[in-house]
């Protein structure tokens, strides 16, 4: 059997393997399934050296990714707006199984996924001999990023009567390699228990400037629900990306969370973690033993 071959039957299994995740309701393990499955079929469309496949084997491959990033971007939202099922997902199959003998047209009208991408869960443990290469280039003393990023930051939601509203001012960040960060953010997101997003992600704008072991951020975050009506035991993420550009993708270097019961006005300083992110806060392990943190500040706002 040749290696190609092989390569496709791991990809065929993957696939059926988030599939039966999928039907079982075991939505964060398909959704982990799917995003790592996309990533190795993009780290093929991407690989200028590969002669597995032709080009348009290639395009038919990053389609087939999309479709896996749309089904999981669908399981995150618990409010779908363009809800990409699992019954399309499934008529896939045939195309993942048969890349070499597939000549169709592709059945969605979709395009690869960006160049650009953000790693799968799961395979950033494996990294840190790569961060440390790519730090390669000295710590500057300050530094101002260009602002052409302008993040999916949201507007704060309509007051209600007794109802409280969170704004998330993130001021600083601390790493001992905050020189090396190209085009850092942050991500924020709301998790339930499991893991499930309970509501919509956002992304802040490039941090506005580094300095020593800060990069600075000063960007306020509007959560998408009032206090009131987050879920019992769900926590805010801060997961904090950087561009690799040896790897040509985004990754996750780290991040934090604050739990329901930290809510509470004026400033706070939250630890950072390993990654990959751990949405369900079952085994964390600290980023660093030096007093390096996440600084932000709190306002509550409440219509009496």
């Amino acid at each position: 059997m040749s290696d190609v071959t092989k390569t496709i039957q791991k990809w065929h299994a993957s696939f059926s393997k988030g599939t039966d995740f999928d039907s079982w309701g075991q939505l964060v393990e398909a959704i982990d399934e799917y995003q790592i499955l996309a990533r190795h079929l993009q780290k093929e469309v991407q690989s200028t050296n590969s002669t597995n496949f032709t080009e348009d084997q290639k395009k038919t491959l990053g389609k087939f990714a999309t479709c896996l990033e749309l089904r999981s971007a669908s399981l995150q939202c618990s409010q779908p707006t363009e809800d990409f099922r699992l019954e399309e997902l499934k008529t896939l199959e045939p195309i993942i199984k048969n890349i070499l003998t597939y000549n169709k047209e592709f059945p969605f009208d979709v395009q690869p996924v960006p160049l650009r991408k953000i790693l799968a869960p799961g395979e950033e443990e494996n990294l840190e001999l790569e961060e440390e290469e790519d730090a390669a280039a000295g710590a500057g003393s300050a530094e101002t990023f260009p602002s052409q990023v302008s993040g999916t930051l949201l507007p704060r939601l309509p007051s209600e009567p007794s109802m409280t509203l969170l704004t998330l001012r993130i001021d600083k960040i601390g790493l001992k390699d905050a020189g090396q960060c190209i085009d850092p953010y942050m991500t924020i997101s709301v998790k339930d228990v499991n893991g499930i997003d309970v509501n919509q992600v956002q992304d802040t704008p490039l941090a506005t400037r580094k300095e020593d072991t800060y990069i600075h951020f000063s960007v306020e975050v509007e959560i998408q629900k009032h206090v009131e009506k987050l879920p019992k035991g769900a926590a805010i993420f801060f997961e904090f990306k950087h561009y690799k550009p040896k790897k040509r993708f985004t990754s996750t270097k780290c991040f934090a969370f604050m739990e329901m019961d930290e809510i509470k006005p004026g400033p706070i300083v939250i630890e950072l973690y390993r990654k990959p992110t751990d949405y369900k806060r079952k085994k964390l392990q600290l980023m660093t033993k030096k007093p390096l943190y996440l600084h932000l500040h709190q306002t509550l706002h409440k219509d009496s």
